[in-house]
């Protein structure tokens, strides 16, 4: 029995505003027939983050504010919730929602869609949880982007060799996507900013790229990864593989291998893992904490229950048995997609398809006009006309015309004016000129703060 009135339409809840969340409310209030269901989208957060153009945000490459698409504009006919989901009455069909203000209530639903997408994956390295950064959302990425440009002053600001050193160090963990993609555009910013010092230099500078695998973005294939750890090493990225991070302790970085170096710059992007707020929704789990999904997305066991995306273990059709679709962008999308289709389908009494779609490649960028792409599965570009074919598909596939225009803009402007090399640290704590012009001796305070953020 449905759990809304007999005189209310049906009730599609979506839990989660990332791909799988956006993309598939897009989809339904695009198709659904007027007063045929409506759609409630709840996420902790008022927007969603276009995830591959993290480590562009993180170099200066693309404005922070252009990655992000505002749900309630983007999904106009849709409620949208800002607030959690806490847990799932599957009997009674309702969820217990967490405002961002206010009471937890209980909200009914006859379907539901499970898009609550994945957080770092991390393990138990003593010093991790104190000082090092990740790059799964905005705030992290223009976070790291003023962190360094912080430390090139820092560095230029004294002669204490020892303070320099570690500020002018930089560990990356993690040799995929993410970690190469962030070292590469951040080598590339700090390479531009060393030119505005008059006592930092690149040749001062260290930049480390760590992964446990014998082998750096292992989705590009072994000729591909091969050729960008070459081309990183050519501008002095020190790249160690099959090693990892012992521990970081005062950001004093020390690897398996028997490197140990202080660090004031430790990114971790590792991998990634399901949202842990799954395990209170009462559903299947795979052995690494993916939602069990059957082909047609529906979660196995319940007929009105869906998931998708970087929390959901999706069989690949296109590979073959025992295969699941990686965790990636182009799956997400198209999985939503079909998603939708699929539940509209079965709201109107007809059987849902199965997803199966063809990996289309891979595309990569480490800098500016560098980069890395595999189309079709057959054909590899490299180099310039690689990081240009990056920018075309991402910019094309940024949510909303408002943000494709700004993107490419910004990308246009970059062409003729110079890379802006200004970070902003006190934007982390921006009540701090206040505090000081109201309180006694703000000029120590600032130089603790200082301290503290070196």
């Amino acid at each position: 029995m449905s759990a809304s009135a007999a005189t209310e339409p049906p009730r599609i809840l979506v839990v989660g505003g990332g791909y799988v969340g956006l993309y598939t409310a897009l989809r339904l209030l695009k198709k659904l027939r007027k007063g045929e269901a409506t759609v409630t989208v709840v996420d902790p957060r008022s927007y969603m983050t276009y995830l591959p153009f993290l480590p562009e945000a993180a170099g200066g490459n693309v404005a922070a504010r252009n990655l992000v698409a505002p749900l309630r504009p983007a999904l106009k006919g849709a409620d949208v919730v800002t607030g959690h989901v806490v847990g799932v009455d599957h009997a009674r069909r309702t969820a217990t929602v967490v405002p961002a203000a206010g009471d937890e209530y209980e909200l009914p639903f006859d379907h539901l869609v499970v898009a609550t997408g994945s957080v770092s994956r991390t393990f138990p390295i003593l010093g991790l949880a104190e000082e090092a950064i990740g790059l799964k959302t905005v705030e992290e990425a223009v976070g790291l982007r003023n962190h360094v440009l912080w430390q090139l002053d820092l560095a230029d600001s004294t002669t204490d060799p020892e303070v320099r050193r570690k500020a002018l160090t930089f560990v990356f963990v993690g040799g995929g996507f993410a970690g190469v993609e962030a070292i590469g555009e951040v080598e590339d910013m700090a390479r531009d900013a060393a030119e505005n010092y008059a006592h930092v230099s690149r040749d001062d500078m260290r930049f480390l790229l760590v992964e446990a695998a014998n082998r750096i973005l292992p989705e590009m294939g072994p000729d591909l990864g091969v050729w960008t750890r070459e081309r990183l090493e050519a501008r002095g990225i020190e790249v160690y593989l099959e090693t990892s991070l012992e521990s970081c302790v005062g950001r004093q970085v020390v690897l398996r291998n028997g490197v140990e170096t202080p660090a004031s710059t430790i990114v971790w992007t590792a991998g990634v893992k399901p949202s842990p707020l799954l395990g209170d929704f009462g559903l299947p789990l795979g052995p690494r904490g993916h939602i069990d999904t059957a082909p047609t997305l529906q979660v196995q066991g319940f007929d009105h229950v869906w998931s998708a995306g970087d929390n959901a273990q999706v069989p690949d059709l296109a590979v073959g048995d025992g295969a699941w679709c990686p965790p990636n962008a182009q799956h997400a999308v198209r999985q939503a997609f079909v998603l939708a289709d699929n539940l509209i389908a079965v709201l109107r009494g007809r059987p849902a398809a199965k997803y199966r779609h063809k990996n289309l490649g891979a595309v990569a960028s480490i800098g500016l006009h560098k980069g890395m792409a595999i189309m079709f599965g057959r054909y590899r570009l490299k180099g310039r006309p690689a990081w240009w074919f990056h920018r075309l598909y991402h910019g094309s596939r940024v949510p909303t015309m408002n943000r494709k225009i700004r993107v490419f803009l910004d990308w246009t402007l970059a062409v003729f004016l110079r890379r802006e090399t200004v970070g902003l640290p006190e934007m982390t704590h921006p009540r701090n000129a206040f505090i000081d012009a109201t309180q006694a001796e703000p000029l120590l305070r600032r130089a603790d703060r200082s301290n503290a953020l070196s």
